[in-house]
């Protein structure tokens, strides 16, 4: 049971978010919508207390900001890169500045700790950087024409208006990911936070609000639509949004998939993910055990990197699991109020994530799994608001339905192997395929895992964990997962078209392939 601790709220005036709050933006004029406006409030799972009140954008509220960003795309387009990364610059200096108020709104509104909500903005002010050097590297490649007197290169150009759909768990980072890169690449961007974390999107865009304000930004370039899935369906089958980038569910992606396949549009997925974690017996067991503590428990398990599946050799098995639940034991004393600087562990984003859980270890149980550690709901002084679970470690079959499936909560399923080849096959022996890694000193086992016919996933790791990316490298996942890639690398093409151009210089007029054509 947490210890009662003086914890520093939220203060709403810093990013203006008081009851009533406009739910749609074009960066800088707030919209207001018709009298008869639709509001929604939230509880926090800290305490179960409301929140602040938030307009949900109508239909023709979405049509006004998309209009609006269309227009404000003709003249964006046209400013240099460099001159485009101006905005970005300040508004990271925004960030540094209201670092800690900015993480506060983001733990009291989703219950992830105030250290890692902490990190989530640090990950925005570190993307911000990315982007203001990115701005001066839009390379495209010259190529050596067959044809005399010609030269052969190719160019990128913005795409339009590029929409934003992201989840909960990251409510800030995921959007800054997008933002940033979509913005230098020279588009307009517009954005649909998750209607479980409006407050934490209303609270940054304020800040970019203010660097909009400092810098010669035209009005629509950055834009905010808060709604529910309604405002995500307008999106994907909107053609005046030729890209959609969509953070969530697989189910999620496959209706946005699909409804944008049917227009001929682009989108960048990122979706669930089922990661693994195999531990061999020549693993250094303080490290491994290190890893899988943070990458099970963090954000609550409510990580698309979180881990899922711990795939232990036989010989360690036993071992290696005593001394997991020892760290789990230890951990579960710092289950808490996630503005508490103490706390490991907060609650889970609502009671559906709750009963998820729930349902989900009974299904296992069903099946013939055990429960080793956890899996109770937390009841008592400081767990009033019914979001606090104990994580859950549980044997299990790889092959079970629920063992299949990604359940955004803290479960852990402990898995058996023999030999290097059954881990690996047991690894990817799901629908998704986003992150994973595997503990070795054997430098053979580490090449396996890391070939072609090693893990499938988009991230694949030796020695690290299978959360906590960082920017510099793409991120993102095969499969079920989607196949987008964002952040770092040159993820920046997705947002920008290509374009091969031939000019020709000669007096001639020499086709390729050696084609003759006399008139």
């Amino acid at each position: 049971m947490p210890a009662a601790v003086a914890v520093s709220l939220p203060n709403w005036r810093y990013f203006g978010l008081e009851d009533r709050n406009l739910g749609a933006t074009t960066g800088r004029e707030l919209l207001v919508g018709e009298e008869e406006a639709t509001y929604y409030v939230n509880t926090s799972p800290v305490d179960g207390k409301p929140l602040p009140a938030v307009q949900h954008a109508s239909s023709a509220l979405y049509h006004q900001v998309v209009e609006q960003a269309q227009r404000a795309f003709l003249t964006w387009r046209l400013v240099p890169a460099p001159k485009r990364a101006e905005v970005i610059r300040v508004f990271a200096e925004k960030l540094l500045h209201y670092k800690s108020e900015l993480a506060r709104v983001i733990s009291y509104e989703i219950g992830k700790t105030f250290q890692e909500a902490l990190g989530e903005v640090q990950e925005v002010i570190d993307m911000c950087y990315f982007g203001v050097g990115l701005s001066r590297q839009l390379y495209g490649l010259t190529m050596t024409s067959e044809r005399p007197g010609h030269r052969l290169y190719e160019q990128w150009h913005p795409l339009g208006v590029v929409g934003i759909i992201t989840a909960f768990n990251f409510p800030v980072a995921v959007w800054g990911w997008n933002v940033v890169i979509a913005s230098i690449c020279g588009n307009t961007t517009v954005w649909k936070p998750s209607e479980k974390a409006p407050l934490s999107a209303l609270a940054i865009f304020a800040l970019l609000r203010q660097a909009i304000a400092e810098t010669d930004v035209p009005e629509g370039v950055f834009n905010l639509v808060i709604g529910d899935a309604r405002i995500g369906q307008q999106m994907a089958c909107d053609t005046h949004i030729p890209l959609i980038s969509a953070t969530g569910s697989v189910r999620m992606g496959r209706s946005v998939a699909q409804q944008v396949a049917k227009r001929l549009g682009r989108t960048l997925l990122e979706l669930g993910g089922n990661n693994a974690v195999i531990v061999t017996p020549s693993a250094n067991r303080e490290l491994a055990l290190r890893a899988v503590a943070f990458a099970a428990l963090g954000t609550s398990g409510q990580r698309c990197t979180t881990l899922r599946r711990l795939i232990l050799h036989n010989s360690i098995y036993d071992s290696f699991l005593a001394q997991l639940v020892r760290v789990y034991e230890q951990a579960c004393q710092r289950i808490g109020n996630p503005l508490d600087p103490d706390t490991l562990i907060g609650p889970l984003v609502d009671k559906a994530a709750v009963q998820a859980m729930r349902d989900a270890l009974a299904e296992v149980q069903a099946h013939g799994g055990k429960i080793l550690f956890g899996g109770e709901v937390l009841e008592g002084p400081g767990y009033e608001s019914g979001c606090y679970v104990r994580p859950a470690i549980v044997s299990a079959e790889n092959h079970w339905p629920v063992v299949q499936r990604e359940t955004f909560a803290p479960i852990l399923y402990v898995l058996r192997y023999e030999t290097l080849e059954e881990a690996i096959a047991l690894q990817n022996s799901v629908p998704q395929g986003l992150s994973s890694s595997i503990f070795t000193e054997n430098l053979r086992e580490a090449e396996l895992f890391l070939s072609a016919s090693g893990s499938d996933c988009g991230i694949a790791n030796v020695n690290v964990g299978p959360s906590g990316a960082e920017i510099g490298g793409a991120f993102g996942g095969e499969k079920e997962t989607g196949g987008g890639r964002e952040a770092g690398s040159d993820a920046w093409k997705a947002y920008m078209r290509r374009q091969t151009v031939t000019i020709n210089y000669s007096t001639d007029l020499p086709l390729a392939q050696g084609i003759r054509f006399e008139l």
